[in-house]
C-alpha cells in the first residue's frame, strides 16, 4: 500500500541527500517520480545537498496544487510513482493534505522532508500536519551536532553571528552562510541559553578559557 512519510531533523542532518537518494534508488528500478523542492540553495527549480547532489526538480509555492499538478501529468499520459518533496515545513496544511489524498486516493508513494520547528523552537504549519496525517514518521540517523559536541535538536537564526528569536516564521537562509542572516544549530541547552558558537567564543576570549570546539571523527 502506498504511504506518506516524513522524513524530518534538524538543518544540517542531511535531508535534502536523503530526499535524493529515495528518488535515485526508485528510478534505478523503472519507477518513475516526481521531485519537488522549495526555496532551495541552487535556486528555482533545483533539489541540491550540501554534498554536491543536484537534480532538477519541481518549484513548490503558495500556489502549487498538489492533486491537480499529479492528475495533470497522469492525463498527459506521464506515469507518477511517487512524489519526493523537499522542505515540507513550507507547505500549506491544505498542501499537505492535497499530499495526504494523492497517496489515498492514487495509490502514491509520498515521501516528504523538512525541519520540524522554525528558530523559535514552534511548529511550522506543514510539519505539524504531516506529524498529524503521515503513515510514518522517520527521524534522520545522520546527526547534526551542537557547537558544544552535543547533539543539535533545535534551529536558531542568528544576525551577524548573534542568535534572535523574534521575526517572520520564514526567513531563507543557510547554516554555511556568510550573510548577516544565517542559522546555526544548536542542543536545547544552548538554544534556551541562546548560546551560539560565536557568542561562546567571545566569552571565552574575555574569560582566557578556550573555547569549546565541535567533536569530530
Amino acid at each position: 500500500m502506498a504511504e506518506l512519510v516524513f522524513f524530518s531533523g534538524t538543518m544540517d542532518c542531511g535531508k535534502s541527500t536523503l530526499a535524493l537518494q529515495t528518488a535515485h534508488n526508485r528510478s534505478r528500478r523503472g519507477l518513475i517520480g516526481l521531485i519537488f523542492s522549495r526555496n532551495d540553495r541552487a535556486g528555482e527549480g533545483r533539489l541540491s545537498s550540501r554534498l554536491g547532489l543536484d537534480s532538477p526538480a519541481i518549484e513548490a509555492t503558495d500556489e502549487t496544487n498538489f492533486w491537480e499538478t499529479v492528475t495533470e501529468y497522469r492525463m498527459g499520459g506521464v506515469q507518477v510513482d511517487y512524489l519526493v518533496c523537499d522542505e515540507v515545513q513550507f507547505y500549506s496544511a491544505e498542501q499537505v493534505e492535497q499530499l495526504a489524498r494523492i497517496v489515498d486516493e492514487l495509490g502514491i508513494d509520498v515521501f516528504g522532508f523538512g525541519i520540524t520547528t522554525d528558530f523559535r523552537s514552534i511548529l511550522f504549519p506543514g510539519s505539524a500536519r504531516m506529524m498529524e496525517l503521515a503513515d510514518r514518521m522517520e527521524r534522520l540517523q545522520v546527526e547534526a551536532l551542537c557547537w558544544c559536541g552535543q547533539r543539535a535538536t533545535h534551529n536558531a537564526r542568528t544576525v551577524n553571528g548573534l542568535m534572535v528569536r523574534t521575526g517572520e516564521q520564514v526567513v531563507v537562509g543557510d547554516t554555511d552562510s556568510h550573510a548577516a542572516v544565517g542559522y546555526e544549530v544548536l542542543c536545547r541547552k544552548h538554544h534556551m541559553q541562546g548560546v551560539t558558537q560565536r557568542q561562546a567564543g567571545d566569552s571565552a576570549s574575555t574569560t582566557g578559557a578556550l573555547p569549546l570546539q565541535p567533536l569530530t571523527d
